[in-house]
């Protein structure tokens, strides 16, 4: 059986982004923070597909050392990762480690997640890696990731966020092509949730509707091999922040040092 993760998977496109990876016969890993939203929609999942090998693993993805542990607990190959997981507060705060909340989870969580669980995914066949990102990018400041100069705005802070998930696609689509392991990014459009709540925002697209091209990209059989590239409405789209192969490389170097 193959085996996906998701994370952010209680949220409203998390949710039915892992109801479609379940549907097609995936043993599926919940992740997110509160175990007691991940049992239950562990349940609803079950119960809504049919599917009874759904797992859930809570955990804090703006910590390295619990998304360290986690991938070193891991039991067996992995095939599919989504990585989902977002967070936008409305004022500036920091990890224990005193790193800024949004630039931990959104950025460094989907960093981490990639490098200790592609550990999993090599040799694997078709085994694919989807950051799910969005259209709503941009502001990126290598020189000031955490806002610790720019006055915090928690949109400016999720389009920074988002541009760098788009950017760290390439990163490790690189990296990655080797083993076999495909990266692609992903528009998840626009469905009102508590993170669009939060950032102010309506949304008019169904949970369903924000699935689908993240979906796409994990499951699609013509997809198999294509890496390194960003999709929204089922459709690749040229992403202009991954053109910059110096500022892609100086992120990843930034991330990597944390």
């Amino acid at each position: 059986m193959r085996k996906a993760i998701v994370t952010g998977a209680y949220g409203a496109i998390g949710k039915a982004i892992a109801r479609g990876v379940a549907r097609q016969g995936y043993h599926v890993t919940l992740v997110g923070r509160d175990k007691s939203a991940l049992s239950a929609c562990r349940d609803d999942l079950a119960s809504e597909t049919g599917n009874d090998h759904i797992t859930f693993k809570a955990l804090d993805l703006s910590q390295k050392q619990e998304i360290k542990a986690f991938a070193e607990e891991w039991s067996g190959p992995l095939h599919l990762l989504i990585n989902n997981a977002a967070t936008t507060p409305g004022r500036r705060t920091e990890t224990p480690q005193g790193i800024e909340m949004q630039f931990a989870t959104n950025v460094l969580g989907y960093f981490w997640m990639m490098k200790y669980f592609s550990e999993h995914m090599k040799g694997q066949d078709d085994a694919r890696i989807v950051n799910v990102a969005s259209y709503w990018a941009g502001d990126l400041d290598l020189d000031d990731l955490e806002f610790t100069r720019r006055p915090y705005d928690n949109d400016t802070v999720y389009r920074q966020s988002k541009q760098a998930d788009r950017m760290l696609t390439v990163a490790f689509a690189e990296r990655l092509r080797q083993d076999g392991i495909s990266v692609l990014a992903a528009h998840s459009g626009d469905v009102s949730s508590k993170l669009s709540s939060s950032l102010g925002h309506g949304g008019w697209e169904s949970p369903e509707d924000g699935a689908e091209t993240p979906l796409y990209c994990a499951l699609e059989p013509e997809l198999k091999g294509v890496t390194g590239k960003y999709f929204a409405h089922r459709q690749k789209e040229a992403c202009r922040f991954s053109q910059d192969e110096d500022a892609v490389e100086r992120l990843y170097a930034l991330c990597e040092a944390y």
